[in-house]
């Protein structure tokens, strides 16, 4: 288990929060414009960034507006492969429909 199993899922949202921020600071923008550009209320945006609370949507759209999306398209990434036969198994095997758990 590495440092990050044992951080909660709201400290990574007020770091996220607080890293979007640092972000549009650093790009020299007020809050209402990164509102704008990312199609958001301002209040929605300060809240995000004070808290960390915001929908997926919101998040997504303000990476996209700071130049940060392509950062999260490797999020839920199947671990890699440790073996040959654990690839043709990754890549040949089609995705159980549901849960068995």
């Amino acid at each position: 288990m590495n440092y990050l199993d044992k951080v909660l899922p709201e400290e990574c949202a007020v770091k996220l929060g607080a890293k979007a921020k640092a972000r549009r600071l650093s790009a020299g923008w007020k809050r209402a414009t990164l509102a704008e550009r990312a199609g958001v209320t301002e209040a929605s945006l300060k809240r995000f960034e004070q808290t960390g609370q915001a929908s997926l949507e919101l998040v997504l759209r303000v990476a996209l507006s700071l130049g940060r999306l392509a950062e999260f398209e490797g999020l839920l990434e199947p671990p890699p492969a440790q073996s040959m036969d654990e690839l043709d198994r990754q890549l040949n095997r089609p995705l159980p429909k549901r849960g068995v758990r």
